[in-house]
């Protein structure tokens, strides 16, 4: 099997020969966290050796370029066979054709950016949950594709290492066909690691309620007569929350799930139902985070109305008791950014009315632990999850409130400060990977989003126009390409639903990374695995550029797991 990996491997070093002697096409591979842009030239690398953990994706680009027009192109997976009869079935492979968006103008303070055609959104094979073929009729298909000349165009792969694989190597080939061309034949090698990563990640998320969102989106265009609404609700919020579980984001649970009933004597319930329903949600999409409704709806004055608060608070204590998953953290969202002096004293005054029930229902606040204003006071006592922005967190502070047993999230928005890995297309890619890296050296234990991954309403077509957020008035003002947008509507490709993006390939990437570093840390080899990642994740303004290092340093984490788990 070593000999034919070898043969595969060699006979795609060389750029392979059209039927027309004058023309000829490249085909190549790559691994790391980057955006090949339309302009970029052909590289050498063909065969791809991966490695990964069971219960874990595994990812690589395949990449195009000819001096003349390629018809018909296809991309053929094959299965990855391992030892003892192992096989990783080809079947099982999630492709993709990564679809381009021009950009002219730079992102508010991208002082590198360089105007080209930018690779985001991804267009499904098949469809992503039922693994049916997608609508004929549908605006852009994967393949067959027909490339153009002088430009790059790639395929992503997506191979997923099931639970119960063997640890070791596989081995097999994929195919690059086309119209009256020699088909290019990639060798992939990947090694499988003798541990797992948990079904539910260490790393929690909030990245809002991006079903409710997207169903709310075509209900409005419905409205307007801009296109039809959804016609099978449950079908898609089902590939929705499957899409957003694959990539290690926790769904948002349905309001219904999450609204207690009033009693005759004051307490607050849910339904026998209402707990099963949500039991089942949870478990089946991953979940690891529920955000709350805001107790707002049910007490006006949480001071006043104390005792009312503290019953609507234990309907979630039994809530979570019944539903027995100790991993879940429920949370309200109390307040975003409190930015003013009338906006702290509102944090002073819900967040100890809300934490003096000792509830599991915890007190989250988008602020970091230094406090804006000293004539505003602190906000210590208020806030059990402190959130603050990438550039404001404060290390000493931040360690002084985990003491007393407060946890710290980081999160990311519209930055106005001096660099952190923005989130913009047209920022590196590895801007998405490196946060979670930078979040565990600072015992960081959740990532938050501004409340969308599908801010679709900002541009009439979100698959040819990235200007997502902007905020420019007579030419002047910040523009943000991308933002709040890691999901495309699936609809243009064929199926309603959500496609995803480059950009959320590697946000889950990094979930991966973080949990290595979470096994480390719980098998007592924290600082063995600081010694790895302080290199690379210095601080939220200083990060390793280079994305193959943080392959390199992955490998070394694995190597670390496997032999703790030999001990």
């Amino acid at each position: 099997m070593r000999t034919t990996f070898l043969r595969c491997l060699l006979s795609t070093i060389v750029s392979l020969a059209t039927t027309d002697s004058h023309a000829a096409w490249q085909v190549w591979t790559s691994r790391d966290t980057v955006r090949a842009l339309r302009d970029e030239p052909a590289g050498r690398t063909n065969g791809v050796a991966l490695a990964a953990a069971r219960n874990e994706w595994e990812s690589f680009q395949i990449l195009l370029r000819s001096d003349a027009p390629v018809k018909g192109v296809n991309v053929e997976p094959g299965d990855l066979k391992g030892p003892h009869g192992a096989v990783i079935r080809a079947a099982d492979a999630v492709l993709y054709r990564q679809h381009q968006l021009e950009l002219t103008l730079p992102s508010y303070r991208n002082d590198n950016f360089k105007p080209g055609w930018f690779p985001d959104p991804l267009i499904p094979f098949r469809h992503p949950l039922t693994k049916q073929p997608l609508a004929a009729d549908a605006r852009f298909k994967a393949v067959p594709f027909d490339l153009p000349a002088n430009e790059t165009y790639g395929f992503w792969v997506d191979i997923f290492v099931p639970q119960d694989a063997k640890p070791g190597k596989y081995r097999g080939t994929y195919r690059v066909t086309a119209d009256r061309r020699d088909a290019a034949t990639i060798a992939v090698e990947l090694t499988v690691w003798d541990f797992e990563l948990p079904r539910v990640s260490t790393f929690q998320t909030a990245f809002g309620a991006t079903a409710q969102q997207v169903r709310s989106y075509y209900a409005q265009r419905a409205k307007a007569g801009k296109e039809p609404d959804i016609k099978d609700p449950d079908a898609f919020e089902a590939q929705v929350n499957d899409e957003i579980s694959r990539h290690r984001i926790s769904a948002t649970p349905p309001a219904t799930l999450l609204a207690p009933q009033q009693q005759a004597d004051g307490s607050y319930r849910f339904t026998a139902e209402q707990v099963d329903a949500l039991r089942k949600f949870v478990d089946t999409w991953h979940v690891n985070a529920v955000h709350t409704p805001h107790p707002r709806s049910v007490v006006k004055d949480p001071e006043a109305e104390r005792e009312k608060l503290h019953a609507w608070l234990k309907s979630f204590d039994r809530l979570a008791a019944e539903l027995n998953r100790p991993g879940v953290t429920f949370f309200i969202y109390l307040k975003d950014e409190p930015n003013d002096e009338e906006e702290y004293h509102y944090v002073q005054k819900w967040g100890p009315a809300v934490r003096a029930a000792k509830s599991v229902v915890k007190v989250m606040v988008v602020e970091q632990t230094k406090a804006s204003n000293k004539q505003w006071g602190t906000l210590y006592g208020a806030v059990d999850i402190w959130c603050p922005l990438f550039p404001l967190h404060d290390e000493e502070t931040a360690a002084q409130r985990r003491a007393l047993g407060e946890t710290i999230w980081t999160y990311t928005a519209l930055c106005q400060m001096k660099p952190t890995p923005w989130w913009q297309i047209d920022f590196p890619l590895l801007n998405y990977r490196v946060p979670a890296w930078i979040a565990w050296r600072y015992h960081m234990v959740g990532l938050l989003y501004w409340g969308a991954m599908s801010y679709w309403k900002g541009v009439e077509d979100l698959w040819t126009d990235p200007k997502t957020l902007d905020r420019r008035k007579d030419g002047k003002g910040p523009l943000y390409q991308g933002e709040g947008t890691l999901v495309y509507p699936g609809r243009a490709v064929g199926y309603d639903g959500i496609a995803p993006s480059l950009r959320l390939k590697a946000l889950r990437d990094s979930i991966e990374d973080y949990e290595y570093l979470a096994i480390l840390e719980r098998a007592g080899l924290r600082a063995e695995a600081e010694k790895i990642v302080l290199p690379l994740a210095e601080s939220w303004f200083q990060w390793e550029k280079d994305a193959a290092a943080y392959g390199k340093a992955r490998k070394k984490l694995a190597a670390l797991i496997v032999k703790a788990k030999r001990k």
